[in-house]
C-alpha cells in the first residue's frame, strides 16, 4: 500500500464497518467491530486499531478518513440533544405544536404525534415582521429580542434556533438578531433558518432549523473528540463526513449544519449500490442494503441514486409516513423498514408471526451471539435454515451458537403452533415480504416496474435475503458485489464532495426575470463551490446541476425539475410539463406555471477516492469449501448445497444454483434454477433461468 491511504468508518446499529483503501490500485482491507451504543466512538477506535494491525500498516499512512454515523439521528429519536430554544416571530411560537394539523392515522383515537424538540417554555417571540416578498413590515426590536434570549439562557438553554416568518425571502432580521445575540451570549450555539433551510413552509423550515440546533453542540463535541482520537493513534489525515445527499463535506461544514448528516449511513449504502452497479454495467439498480437493525432500498437510474429534498426523522411510528419530523435537506431517496439481522420475531396478539421493527441491536444481539439475548431474531433463523455458517461468522472471528438459535426458534414455533423449520423460514419470509412490499410501492410510485431493475445487495444481511426478495418482486437478476458486507463503507470512500443549495424564488414563469434567475443561481454556485473547494475536491472536474421547484399557480405542492441550458421560458415549460406528465399522467390545459425555489448542486471528485476495488483473492482450487443442508422453499425442504469461497472464484466462472458464497462479512445465498456468473470486478451475478 502507498503512503496515502483512505480509511472509511461507518457506525451502524449493530456493527461498525471499517475499510482501509489504497486509492492507487484499489487494494482494500476490511474489518467489522461490534458497535458500542453507549459511546459509538469507542467501538470505532477499537476497530481502527485492529484494522491497522490486520493491514500491517502504520497509522501515519492514512491520508484521509471518511465517516458516517447514526449518532445524530439517534439523538433526535431518543431526545438526547442539547437544551434547545426557539426564537421566532411574534405570534408563531406554537408552529411546532400546530404542525400540519393532519393525522397520519385518521381513526386512531389515541394517536401520538411527534413531540416537539423544543418545549413550550423555551419558545420565545421577537417583535418583527417581514412580508412574503421579504419587505420589512415591522423592524426588529433588538433590545426586546435580547431580553427574550436572556430568559432562555437563564433557564439553561445552550443552543438556539432562529426562525422568523418569511426569512427565506430576506434574512436581514435573522442575521441582525444573530449578531446581537452572539455579542451578548457568545457561548450560545446559533442556527438560522435562512442558512439551514431557506425555503417556504413554516413548519418544516422551523423543524429543520430546530433539529440542527438540537444536535449541533453534540456534533461539535463528537467530531472534535473523534479528530482527537484519530490523532492519538497517529492518523493525521483530514476527516470528512458523509452527507445525506450522497456526497462528502469537511468537518467545519458538518459542525455548522449537522442536520445534513442525519441519513449519512443509509445514503452511503445507496451510493455503493450505484457505484457497484456502474462497474457491473447496470443502468438501473435497486440498491438493497440490510444490516443488523434496518433494511434500506434505493432506486438507481442512469448510475445515480435518486435524490429527494426532504425526509422524515424520528417517527413516532418508525415506518409510517407522516408520523415524524419533516427535515428539509437534500437526501438520497430511501425506503427504510425495520428488518435487519437483529429484528426480533415473536407471536402477535392475534397468534400470528410478527418480525421487527424491534431489534436486538449490538447488545445483547441475537440469541446465537451468546450475549444475553433470549428472543429469536432473523439472524438466528438464517443460521437454523443453513444460510449462515456458525463456524464462519465474520470469517470465524466471532463464534455463534446454532444450538441456542434452534432452541429459541423451537420455543417460538410452539407459541405459533408450527414445526421448527417452518417457523424459522416464516421469520425469514416475513422480512422478505416486508422488503418486497416496500419496494413494489416505491417503484410503482415512479411509474416503473421491478423487472426494469437488477437487485444489488450490500450489507451483512442483504445477500442472504436478496434472492428470495428478488423472487417476490419478479426481478430476474441479483448481484452481490465484492465486499458486500461493508458496502456502505466502500461507497463512502468512492463518494465525491457534494453541496446542495436552495434559494426562494417566487415568480410566474410568464413574467420571469431571467437575469435575476442567473444571478441567484450564480450566488448559489459561488457558495457551494467555496465549500467544495474547502473539502479539497477537484473543482476542474465538477458536475453542476441546476434545478427549480415549480408548480401550477394555485397548487399547494411543487415538483423539482432539472433546468435546461440555455435558460428560456419555452425550454423550462417543456421540462416542467414533461416531469409533471411522468408523475401524474397529464397536465391541466391552459394553467399558468410558477417558480417556487431555485436549487443548485455541485459535486466534484475527491483526492483519495478510489476508482477500483481489489480484495484479497485465494487459490482457485480452494473454491469449493464443502456442502451443507440449506432450506429452499421451492423444494419444500433442505438441499445439500455447495458452499464456495467467493474470493477463490475467478472472473468468468460459471455455476448453477443452488449455491452459497461465503466471505468474511457476508454470505450470498442463491436458490435452485439460477445461472451464476462471476463478473470482471468479481461481483457475482445470479440470473433466473425460468
Amino acid at each position: 500500500m502507498t503512503a496515502s491511504l483512505s480509511l472509511g468508518i461507518d457506525i451502524g446499529g449493530t456493527f461498525t464497518d471499517l475499510v482501509l483503501l489504497d486509492p492507487s490500485d484499489g487494494r482494500a482491507v476490511i474489518w467489522k467491530e461490534s458497535t458500542t451504543p453507549d459511546e459509538p466512538a469507542r467501538g470505532a477506535m477499537v476497530g481502527v486499531e485492529r484494522l491497522l494491525a490486520k493491514a500491517g500498516v502504520a497509522a501515519s499512512r492514512v491520508g484521509r478518513v471518511v465517516h458516517a454515523t447514526t449518532l445524530f439521528t439517534n439523538a433526535l429519536i431518543e431526545r438526547k440533544g442539547a437544551p434547545t430554544g426557539l426564537l421566532t416571530t411574534a405570534g408563531f411560537a406554537d408552529v411546532l405544536e400546530i404542525a400540519r394539523e393532519r393525522k397520519y392515522e385518521l381513526y386512531d383515537l389515541f394517536l401520538e404525534m411527534p413531540r416537539p424538540l423544543v418545549p413550550r417554555p423555551w419558545r420565545r417571540e421577537a417583535p418583527e415582521r417581514l412580508g412574503p416578498d421579504g419587505t420589512v413590515e415591522k423592524a426588529l426590536d433588538v433590545a426586546a429580542t435580547l431580553e427574550e434570549v436572556a430568559g432562555l439562557v437563564a433557564q439553561g438553554v445552550t443552543s438556539l434556533g432562529i426562525c422568523f416568518l418569511h426569512a427565506y425571502a430576506n434574512p436581514v432580521h435573522e442575521r441582525q438578531a444573530a449578531e446581537a445575540i452572539a455579542r451578548r451570549f457568545p457561548q450560545l450555539s446559533l442556527s438560522l433558518s435562512s442558512e439551514i433551510a431557506p425555503e417556504i413552509r413554516e413548519y418544516p423550515r422551523t423543524v429543520t432549523t430546530v433539529a440542527n440546533a438540537y444536535v449541533r453542540p453534540l456534533a461539535e463535541t463528537y467530531l472534535k473528540r473523534l479528530e482527537t482520537e484519530l490523532k492519538r493513534v497517529g492518523i493525521g489525515g483530514e476527516l470528512f463526513l458523509m452527507l445525506s445527499s450522497g456526497g462528502l463535506t469537511h468537518v467545519a461544514e458538518a459542525k455548522r449544519a449537522p442536520v445534513q448528516l442525519l441519513e449519512s449511513g443509509p445514503a452511503a449504502g445507496a451510493l455503493a449500490g450505484a457505484w457497484f452497479g456502474r462497474h457491473a454495467g447496470l443502468e438501473r439498480v435497486l440498491a438493497f442494503d440490510m444490516g443488523g437493525t434496518t433494511a434500506k432500498l434505493a432506486l438507481v437510474d442512469g448510475g445515480e441514486p435518486l435524490v429527494a429534498w426532504g425526509f422524515e426523522a424520528a417517527r413516532t411510528k418508525r415506518f409510517l409516513r407522516g408520523s415524524g419530523l419533516p427535515i428539509q435537506i437534500a437526501t438520497v431517496e430511501l425506503i427504510e423498514i425495520g428488518a435487519g439481522g437483529g429484528s426480533i420475531a415473536r407471536r402477535s396478539d392475534l397468534g400470528t408471526l410478527h418480525v421487527g421493527p424491534e431489534s436486538a441491536g449490538a447488545q445483547p444481539g441475537p440469541v446465537s451471539y451468546g450475549r444475553g439475548g433470549t428472543e429469536p431474531t432473523v439472524t438466528d433463523a438464517d443460521l437454523a435454515l443453513g444460510y449462515l455458517n456458525g463456524d464462519f461468522f465474520l470469517g470465524g472471528a466471532m463464534r455463534i451458537d446454532t444450538a441456542t438459535a434452534r432452541a429459541a426458534l423451537a420455543r417460538l414455533a410452539d407459541r405459533i403452533e408450527l414445526d421448527q423449520p417452518r417457523a424459522a423460514f416464516g421469520v425469514h419470509d416475513v422480512v422478505n415480504e416486508n422488503m418486497a412490499g416496500a419496494a413494489r410501492v416505491a417503484i410503482a410510485e415512479r411509474g416503473r416496474v421491478p423487472q426494469d431493475y437488477a437487485l444489488l445487495a450490500t450489507g451483512g444481511a442483504a445477500p442472504v435475503h436478496a434472492w428470495q426478495v428478488g423472487t417476490k418482486l419478479g426481478i430476474g437478476r441479483v448481484v452481490c458485489p465484492p465486499g458486500a458486507g461493508v458496502g456502505s463503507t466502500i461507497g463512502m470512500l468512492m463518494a465525491p464532495a457534494r453541496v446542495d443549495r436552495v434559494a426562494s424564488f417566487n415568480q410566474a414563469l410568464a413574467h420571469t426575470d431571467w437575469a435575476e434567475v442567473e444571478r441567484v443561481l450564480a450566488a448559489l454556485q459561488a457558495d457551494a463551490e467555496q465549500v467544495v473547494r474547502a473539502s479539497g475536491a477537484d473543482l476542474a472536474q465538477r458536475r453542476l446541476r441546476k434545478l427549480a421547484d415549480m408548480r401550477y399557480v394555485g397548487q399547494g405542492s411543487e415538483i423539482t425539475v432539472a433546468l435546461p441550458e440555455p435558460l428560456s421560458a419555452e425550454g423550462v415549460l417543456e421540462a416542467f410539463e414533461t416531469a409533471y406528465r411522468r408523475l401524474f399522467g397529464r397536465t391541466p390545459p391552459g394553467a399558468a406555471v410558477q417558480f417556487v425555489a431555485l436549487r443548485l448542486s455541485v459535486a466534484a471528485p475527491m483526492p483519495g477516492a478510489g476508482s477500483a476495488l481489489r480484495l484479497e483473492t485465494h487459490a482457485a482450487e480452494a473454491a469449493l469449501k464443502g456442502r451443507r443442508p440449506v432450506y429452499f422453499p421451492e423444494e419444500g425442504g433442505t438441499l445439500e448445497t455447495p458452499v464456495y469461497d467467493r474470493y477463490a472464484l475467478p472472473a468468468g466462472a460459471q455455476l448453477d444454483g443452488p449455491a452459497v458464497f461465503e466471505e468474511n462479512e457476508s454470505t450470498f445465498v442463491v436458490g435452485p434454477g439460477a445461472r451464476i456468473s462471476v463478473l470482471r470486478d468479481l461481483s457475482i451475478l445470479a440470473e433466473r433461468t425460468a
